[in-house]
């Protein structure tokens, strides 16, 4: 299972430590997975932040990059065959899967000794790590998403860049004065939000959320996302594409993992649209004559504010390790105030810390300032063990809904049959 073939690379990355071999290492070393392919955040990983924990604990660690649609199969390779990684990475929504099957240790009594004053600057993000109200990863950055803007194209449409929308339906109201049209179809779209394969879930909860609504039930074990609140959402969201009222095109497309240069907001194909922080920041660097035109505007209201975010990846403990005191440690060092902030900057995310809101990072990034500042209006999936299968069925109808193909409801209640005996465990 070793992924790396050198002490460098941009898919696959490997620090120069022999670790304890393959598998969870022995006593005098640490085996650690990230997933992701970001070649700063893997400069930064590699190059200096391993080889400071190493000097500072004096052992070795061996970390390994694995491409994000790699990560799952290869984990469940080596847990199979028993050369799991002390440590490894995933995101939130894998951390009940893992418990499930027994292969991650409970973290609450580790993050109990931690000082009051870390527990508090971490707390806003730790919850996304917990599942049934016990820690099992801790975050490493945070994510979110908001509504940029062009502020030139804003003003040009007779509105006003320093008075940005403040709800879904004065967003819808803006879009159709920014919108274009050529020979009837959206040429520069008014408002664009993630429609993707999987982004379309993530924009459906901001909705949902805003309208009131949830996803699940408390237990998390039936659907929740076919109420009114729902309903509003589905239909919402569609009526951006349809009809001659239509300010949203490019329905499907994957703009959010475009080059900065060609997403639409740099080139001037959308005046308003969906993005995450480093997207944002991205498109400011691509385009260094916008940066001073891009305004950001804090989450949307309905019946009241949300939007998808919350804790992004994080570092779990193998429940096999023998390592599992120096994991600890490893996962410590991640988070804390020295590092957080170096590894969310290179990692184009937002830091895990409270505190970092008047860092370095976040003052020499104006636009990252809006994403901080909505943490508490902040919506992550489910932390269920059949979420990523119920994920899938609800994007499917949601799809039909967004082509014209089904009515919001009729969408919503087929998604709820279909993954109510996942959910149940059926």
């Amino acid at each position: 299972m070793t992924l790396a073939v050198a002490c460098a690379g941009v898919l696959l990355a490997t620090a120069c430590g022999t670790g304890g071999g393959s598998g969870t290492g022995g006593p005098g070393g640490l085996t650690v997975w990230f997933p992701g392919n970001s070649a700063p955040e893997i400069e930064l990983v590699t190059k200096t932040l391993v080889p400071e924990f190493e000097k500072a604990h004096n052992v070795e660690v061996e970390i390994t990059y694995v491409d994000w649609g790699q990560i799952s199969p290869k984990l469940n390779a080596a847990f199979a065959a028993g050369t799991a990684p002390d440590v490894f990475g995933h995101g939130p929504a894998a951390a009940a899967g893992f418990v499930q099957t027994g292969r991650i240790d409970k973290l609450d009594e580790r993050i109990a000794a931690l000082p009051a004053e870390d527990r508090e600057d971490l707390a806003a993000y730790l919850e996304g790590g917990k599942v049934a109200g016990v820690q099992y990863m801790i975050p490493l950055s945070g994510q979110g998403t908001l509504i940029a803007y062009r502020e030139d194209l804003l003003t040009a449409a007779g509105l006003d860049p320093a008075s940005p929308p403040r709800t879904w339906a004065e967003a819808y109201q803006a879009a159709q004065k920014l919108t274009v049209r050529e020979d009837g179809a959206v040429s520069r779209a008014g408002l664009l939000l993630q429609s993707a394969k999987t982004q379309r879930v993530q924009t459906f909860l901001t909705l949902l959320g805003s309208e009131g609504g949830s996803l699940l039930t408390g237990d998390g074990r039936k659907p929740a996302w076919n109420g009114p609140e729902g309903t509003r959402a589905l239909e919402y969201f569609a009526r951006l594409y349809q009809g001659d009222t239509a300010v949203s095109n490019q329905l499907g497309a994957d703009f959010a993992n475009q080059p900065a240069a060609q997403n639409p907001l740099a080139t001037g194909k959308a005046a308003m649209v969906m993005a995450t922080s480093g997207q944002v920041i991205q498109i400011a660097k691509a385009r260094p004559d916008l940066a001073d035109k891009i305004g950001v505007m804090p989450p949307l209201e309905a019946a009241t504010a949300k939007t998808f975010g919350g804790a992004g990846p994080g570092l779990f403990v193998n429940a096999d390790s023998a390592n599992k005191d120096l994991a600890w440690k490893f996962i410590e060092f991640m988070v804390s105030r020295p590092v957080s902030d170096r590894y969310a900057q290179a990692a184009g995310a937002l830091p895990v810390r409270a505190s970092a809101a008047t860092g370095a990072y976040a003052s020499e990034q104006p636009l990252l300032k809006p994403f901080v500042e909505a943490a508490p209006a902040y919506l992550g999936s489910p932390n269920v063990p059949a979420w990523v299968q119920v994920r899938d069925v609800l994007d499917k109808h949601i799809e039909q809904a967004l082509a014209g193909k089904v009515p919001a409801a009729e969408a919503l209640a087929a998604a709820a049959a279909e993954a109510g005996p996942l959910l149940a465990g059926e």
